[in-house]
């Protein structure tokens, strides 16, 4: 098999911990979470990715909500500029914290002036459920007035036109909305939202329909990865996964040595997919649903279950994606 792509971008999470608790978060994150990445982690994994990337290396400082713990952000961009590591492509957050406009010219023009290329504000119904319409709408104008409309992304951008006001909905509404919002920009089933009651909607494929496609081309195909705060390392989007961790050996190690085809669990998801892991779920009491939304919904309920019977650690891990 050809060796997978290098990976030219990554996501830094600066913490699980964040302001929202939404029903489609990767990563499960919420206010009762933790972890915080280590700056000279971050600075190391930005290094190895550069090593491995060049000049076409993407970087992306996300979460959590990464503005909790502003000074922390503060000094790993701080640390970038002074080592000449380049741009950050992207810092990420969901505005929760911009009440005051003062506070928040203050920042954006901090992350100007430390090389970081874009703003990217989460908005959708999931964040509306748990952050003001005014606290988005203040972060973008202000942020769009310093750096300009073109570094200012709203994710999604049609959900500004109006105040959502998902928090006065009651919960037919609220899932009525929900519904939609997926149909429009479809979202990947794991992490958060395999546990939460929109699965059921959207779970209509049988397990015969699931079990014909594998993961080999995610694995080879990836061109990013995300590095959580206590260093692991996930391909892609696949939380809950782990590929190695960073603070036990530099990244272009983990690129070098790694073999999808060779490792437990990850070579039957790379075979057959994560249909091939029902057989032994089920000799443990797995219990098969009869439908699901498709092969990540049915691979996160399958390690949900792995993680619990305690199986398969250190790759079905940390506990922050799945508790």
């Amino acid at each position: 098999m050809p060796k997978f792509k290098l990976w030219n971008s990554m996501g830094i999470l600066l913490t699980y911990k964040c302001t929202a608790a939404c029903s489609f978060c990767y990563y499960r994150c919420s206010p009762a979470k933790e972890g915080l990445i280590k700056i000279d982690t971050a600075i190391s994994a930005w290094q190895s990715l550069i090593k491995l990337a060049g000049s076409s290396a993407k970087i992306h400082i996300t979460g959590g909500e990464p503005f909790i713990y502003w000074p922390h952000l503060a000094k790993i961009l701080d640390r970038g500029l002074e080592l000449g590591l380049g741009t950050v492509d992207v810092v990420e957050t969901n505005a929760s914290w911009a009440n005051d406009k003062a506070d928040i010219i203050e920042k954006i023009k901090f992350l100007d002036s430390h090389n970081v290329h874009k703003l990217k504000i989460s908005y959708d119904p999931f964040h509306a459920e748990f952050v003001e319409y005014s606290k988005v709408k203040l972060l973008a104008d202000t942020a769009a007035e310093i750096m300009g409309k073109d570094r200012v992304l709203v994710r999604w951008q049609e959900y500004m036109a109006n105040d959502l006001n998902v928090m006065n909905m009651d919960e037919d509404a609220k899932m009525e909305l929900f519904i939609d919002s997926i149909k429009k920009f479809p979202c990947r089933f794991n992490g958060q939202a395999v546990i939460c009651k929109l699965v059921d909607y959207f779970a209509t494929k049988e397990v015969e329909e699931i079990s014909k496609f594998n993961c080999g081309n995610s694995f080879l195909s990836s061109k990013g990865i995300h590095i959580d705060p206590y260093g692991n390392v996930f391909s892609g989007t696949c939380s809950g996964i782990i590929i190695g961790n960073i603070e036990k050996e530099p990244l272009e190690e983990i690129w070098r040595k790694f073999e999808p085809s060779k490792m437990d669990v990850i070579n039957v998801l790379f075979r057959e997919g994560p249909t091939g892991l029902l057989e032994n779920a089920a000799k443990l009491g797995y219990q098969k649903r009869r439908l699901y939304s498709g092969k990540c919904h049915i691979c996160t309920d399958l390690r949900q279950f792995f993680f619990d019977k305690g199986l398969f650690g250190p790759i079905i891990g940390p506990k922050a994606c799945y508790n």
